[in-house]
Formats: C-alpha cells, structure tokens, sequence
C-alpha cells in the first residue's frame, strides 16, 4: 500500500516540478493573459499544485503514518498534522494549513482576476520545495526503518 502510494506522491511531484519550470520561464510581472499558452502553463502549474498538496495531505499522510502504526480513524486533519511535526516529517504544522488554504483559494478564483492569481502563483512557488523536502523525510524514515 505505502509503496504505490509513495509511487503516485512522486509522479505528482515530478509532474509539479516540470510545471515549475515552465511556469519559471514566464516573466509573472508582464503577462499577455489573452495567450491561451501562457494560460495553459499558468492551468497546470494550478493544476499540479493542488493536485499534489491533495494528495499527499488525503493520502500519503495517512498512508505514512498507518504504515508506523500512529494513525488512528478518528484523527482529524490536523492531528495528522500535529503527529507528522513530532516526527519530523513537517517543519510546521501551520505551513501545511497555509497550503491548504492557497489550493482552496486558487480553486476558487475567476479566471478574470490576474493581479491575485500571480500573486498565489509567486506564493505557491515558495512551497515547492517544501513538498520535495516533505516527500523526502516520509521516505527516508520508511528507508531507515526497512518499511519500503
């Protein structure tokens, strides 16, 4: 189980990775939103960011902790959250809230509201290696401990 669900966490996060750079090759301050390719690249870094912080916030946490035997069914998400900073996995439990609250925001933003939607992509690109860091620490724990 821990296995395939290390698998897909790292084909979100290499997908997100290439996403980065091509979002890293647009000039964010001067945008021609009326290109549908740089509204493509700007789709699925979105995309990919919120897809990734799903996953590993709805599966790989979940999954991880199962797989040490400190996971319980009544644990809410930031019980997770508390458990995983013990261990060492998250830097802060209150980082993780924060992008949790960006992926909500950039899934609810209209299309029409440019100046906020490079603003959440400039914040988002701040947390990229965050989720390497992240993913690295739970497969390294599982490593140490001959899980995986």
């Amino acid at each position: 189980m821990i296995k395939d669900v290390l698998n897909i966490t790292q084909i979100h996060l290499d997908r997100l990775i290439k996403a980065t750079e091509e979002i890293n090759q647009l000039n964010l301050e001067n945008l021609d939103f009326e290109d549908f390719e740089i509204i493509k690249t700007i789709d699925t870094f979105i995309y990919r960011f919120m897809k990734l912080q799903d996953y590993m916030g709805n599966k790989l946490f979940k999954a991880f902790l199962n797989e040490i035997g400190e996971y319980q069914d009544n644990m809410s998400f930031i019980d997770v959250l508390d458990k995983l900073e013990k261990l060492e996995i998250i830097e802060n439990a209150k980082i993780w809230i924060k992008l949790r609250k960006l992926r909500n925001k950039m899934a609810h933003e209209y299309p029409t509201e440019f100046e906020e939607i490079i603003e959440d992509i400039k914040e988002a690109l701040k947390y990229i290696p965050y989720f390497q860091k992240t993913f690295e620490n739970i497969f390294n724990y599982l490593k140490q401990r001959n899980l995986i």
